[in-house]
């Protein structure tokens, strides 16, 4: 029921055409063909509207992925901006944990995955370049 709500606020002028199209429609054609027209535009309808869910699920998919992107270039930047302030702490069970004033960097060594808290967000990233200089320098700042 939310996708035909959502689907009749974003949409609503496609139901007010279809509407007019069907008025149009019934005044002019007086035959079987009329209610074959009508059929055709209210089916058309219900089935652009069964599919409208699965096109919002797209999108949000898409903004979702950019906005993830968006947040791990941010967290590369703070990484390389804030290294040189990193604290790095070694565990008794061979981890690590490094900490600066907006990240927080936790892993193993060796392993291809850190997990990251940058502004109260936690995150998997790769052990990329950039993470690796970073871990560098914190172990330098020790």
């Amino acid at each position: 029921m939310d996708q035909w709500i959502s689907f009749a606020q974003d949409r609503w002028y496609l139901i007010v055409g279809a509407i007019i199209v069907l008025f149009i429609v019934i005044g002019i054609v007086k035959t079987v063909v009329k209610w074959v027209v009508v059929l055709v535009i209210v089916g058309a309808l219900i089935v652009y509207g069964a599919s409208y869910k699965d096109k919002i699920k797209d999108i949000g998919a898409t903004v979702i992925s950019q906005v993830s992107d968006d947040i791990k270039d941010k967290t590369i930047s703070a990484l390389t901006s804030e290294a040189k302030e990193a604290k790095f702490k070694a565990n008794p069970d061979g981890s690590f944990l490094i900490t600066t004033k907006s990240l927080q960097v936790e892993g193993k060594p060796g392993s291809d995955e850190v997990q990251v808290t940058f502004l109260g967000k936690t995150f998997k990233m790769n052990a990329n370049a950039a993470v690796n200089a970073f871990i560098e320098q914190a172990k330098k700042n020790a």
